[in-house]
Parts: C-alpha cells; structure tokens; sequence
C-alpha cells in the first residue's frame, strides 16, 4: 500500500488559506439564517469547509496537507494577553452585590461542569482531563479557549485532545445558543415578569459622526497601535519570565495563561497610575488574533477522529445543559430577587456558559425586544464576561488539571 502523498504548507500560506476561509465562512454565515442565529463564529464555519476538503482529499486522492503552526501560536498569546489586558478589577465595585453574585455563581458553574465531564469521561473508560476539556474549557470557555488547552494538554500527553475540543466546543456553541433563548422566555413568562417601558434595550455607547481625520489625529492613532504593540510584547515577555520562575519552583503553568495573568498586571497598575491603556486598539487585536488563531487551528482538524467520538460528545451536551440550566434558574435567578433582571440576567448567563458573550448579549436583546429591556442585566453580564469569566475559568481549570486524579500522569485506561 502507498503511503499518502504530504503537501505541507509554510507560515505564510497557511496565514492566506486561513483569512480566504475566514471570508468564506463569513460569506455563508450570512447567507444561511440557522448560522446568524446561533451565532456560529465565521472562523468555525470557514474552517471546517477547509477541513472538509482536507478529508476529501485523504480518501478520495491519498493526499493529505498540513499547515503551518508557529503563527498559530503567536496569535493564541496575544489573544490570550488582550483578554488580560481587559481585565478591570475595579469594575467589581460598579456591579456591586448582584456582579459579586453572578461572578460566584460563574464560579460554581464551571466546577460543576467540570465535575460533570469528568464523570462522563470516567464513565466512558477514559482520563478524567477529558472531563475538563469538555466541560468548562469548552462550554464556558468557547472554541478559542477549548483548543488552547487541547494543545497545551495534548503537548503533556493526552492523547487526540485537539480532535475532542473542536468536537465538544462547537456543539457547545450550537446548544447554548438553542438553548439560551427558549429557557429565558419560559422563566419570564412562568413567572409572570415584565420589563420597564421606555428604557433602553442594552448598553451602548454613542459613536461621534464620521469626521475627516487631521494629520495630529492620524499622528496620535499611529502612537496609540505602537502603544498597543509595546504593551503586547510587554505582556508577552513578562509572561515567559512568569513561566520560567513557576518551572524553576516546580509549577508547569500554560504560556497563554502566563501571558494573560501579565496583562492583567499591566492593565490594573496603569488604571492605578492613571495611565489608563487605549482599549480600543487592543480589543480589535484581540478580536483578530482570535479568529485567525480559530481558523488556522480548525483547518488541520482530523474530522473522521471527530466522528468516532460524536456519541460521548452529544451525552456530554445534554448533561452540561441539563447542569446549567439547572444552576441558572435554581440558584442564580432565586439569588438575584427572582424579577424581571434576575430573568434577563440568567438568560445572559446561559449563553455565555454554554455557548459565548456574543450570544449572551443575542439573547439578552431578543428577550428585551419580546417582554421589555433590563439594563441592569446588560451591566451584569457584560461587567462578568469583559473582566471575570476567561480569567476564573482559566484558574478553575488549572486548579483541577493539578490535583492528582486530574493531572495527565494519573494513569487511566483509556483516551
């Protein structure tokens, strides 16, 4: 028998065929209703037509092609580095009690589904890391999240961890966002709940008219992205030196853990020196370092090992909504005074913790749009998922891949 013919791609190319499938998947979102409203992320879409074509040329043609890794992962630490530099401690004291509640609620969440996929995994005759993989990583965690603690893991030895995060956090996406919606609107109408009249339906901010930009405008923008550029590598290196000590006192902790742990340093010693960072340039960096670290990362996705697994991933889906769902109605909404925001606030808090932020606010706005706005809902949760949630799922995780039944050397049948 022949072997498979390889075609391997450099950095460069695998960069072109991942920014064409980028608008690709971009181009077929948009025109399949079911996509937008799931809010399936247009790196996803994209990618997976490539992995598709991928697939078909290995069966058909005995032709396999393999990408480019190293500015994959590049992109993954400065992802990873804009999330911590978004990371306002202080804005814990704008949300008072109720955020202080929905971010200990977040908290037990991600243990909870942690707990629970490590059970299934242990059912299953496979290591109980598995469990973490598909719980938190991925449901709370997003497709971004989920494959940046597959490579780290599978780096350690868990074997075909990459194949299981893409399997479980995509269907993660497409539940929570099925999900989400229908579970609010039956809270709001069980209990009989209504919103204020004439109040705004989310949190916005008003964007000036469209002016023609001054040679000291474009001279202050230019200074702003070097800025922007600087932190990054600030953060970045700081990060490395972070990994360094932990390794040399015994502590294995990921590269874009330590990365994201420095710009959160970063960011809250500025807002203490009242140099406050220019967000702006840092979201929308973060915003593409994450879909071209998704698409590259989805493209050499192995799909026939994703289809050998379907089974255990759907039983996964089922119990980690049944779990939150379950946190979300019996716990967060009784604690949050059982009104009309606490329903809101638990519709955002489903979507984010079983999907994404994105549809998070989707549902949130359909839900106002139906039986009336609550801002107060919008503030909560954009407060949690801007500053707390990557950053307390980040920990969660790392504190149950540490304890002994959990680490990668625990020996388990299986995986």
């Amino acid at each position: 028998m022949e072997a498979m013919t390889r075609f391997e791609l450099d950095e460069l190319s695998t960069l072109i065929v991942g920014v064409i499938a980028l608008f690709v998947g971009r181009y077929i979102r948009q025109a399949v209703p079911f996509l937008r409203r799931i809010d399936m992320p247009n790196a996803v879409v994209g990618a997976m037509i490539v992995a598709v074509a991928v697939l078909l040329l290995q069966v058909f043609v005995d032709f396999d092609v393999v990408f480019g890794s190293r500015l994959k992962d590049a992109l993954l630490l400065i992802f990873f580095t804009t999330i911590g530099l978004s990371a306002k401690l202080a804005a814990l004291k704008s949300g008072g009690k109720p955020l202080l509640i929905l971010c200990a609620v977040t908290v037990v969440a991600l243990m909870v589904q942690n707990l629970s996929g490590a059970a299934l995994a242990t059912f299953w005759g496979v290591h109980p890391a598995y469990g973490v993989l598909v719980g938190s990583l991925s449901f709370v965690g997003g497709p971004g999240t989920a494959m940046a603690w597959a490579k780290e893991l599978q780096s350690q030895g868990l074997q075909n961890a990459q194949v299981v995060a893409v399997g479980a956090a995509t269907l993660a996406v497409i539940a929570g966002a099925l999900v989400s919606g229908p579970v609010t609107g039956w809270i709001v109408k069980r209990h009989n709940l209504h919103g204020l009249k004439g109040a705004k339906t989310d949190v916005t901010f008003a964007a000036p008219p469209p002016a023609k930009a001054s040679k000291a405008a474009e001279t202050g923008q230019i200074e702003s992205l070097l800025s922007t550029v600087f932190v990054l590598a600030l953060a970045v290196l700081m990060g490395e030196k972070l990994n360094q000590y932990a390794r040399e006192a015994g502590l294995l902790l990921p590269g874009f853990l330590s990365a994201m742990l420095a710009g959160v340093v970063i960011t809250n010693v500025a807002d203490i020196l009242k140099h406050p960072l220019d967000f702006a340039p840092i979201e929308k960096g973060g915003a593409v370092a994450l879909q071209l670290f998704l698409v590259m990362a989805l493209m050499s996705t192995p799909l026939i090992s994703v289809a050998v697994i379907i089974v255990p991933l759907m039983l996964n889906v089922v119990i980690q909504v049944v779990a939150t769902v379950a946190i979300a109605y019996f716990v967060l909404f009784r604690l949050l005074g059982s009104d009309y925001d606490a329903a809101v606030t638990s519709g955002g808090f489903l979507g984010f913790g079983l999907s994404s932020m994105p549809v998070a606010m989707a549902t949130m706005d359909e839900v106002g749009h139906r039986y009336g706005p609550s801002p107060k809902a919008f503030l909560l949760i954009t407060l949690a998922g801007s500053f707390f949630v990557d950053l307390a799922n980040a920990v969660v995780a790392k504190v149950f891949l540490a304890l002994p039944y959990f680490s990668i050397a625990h020996p388990v049948a299986g995986g």
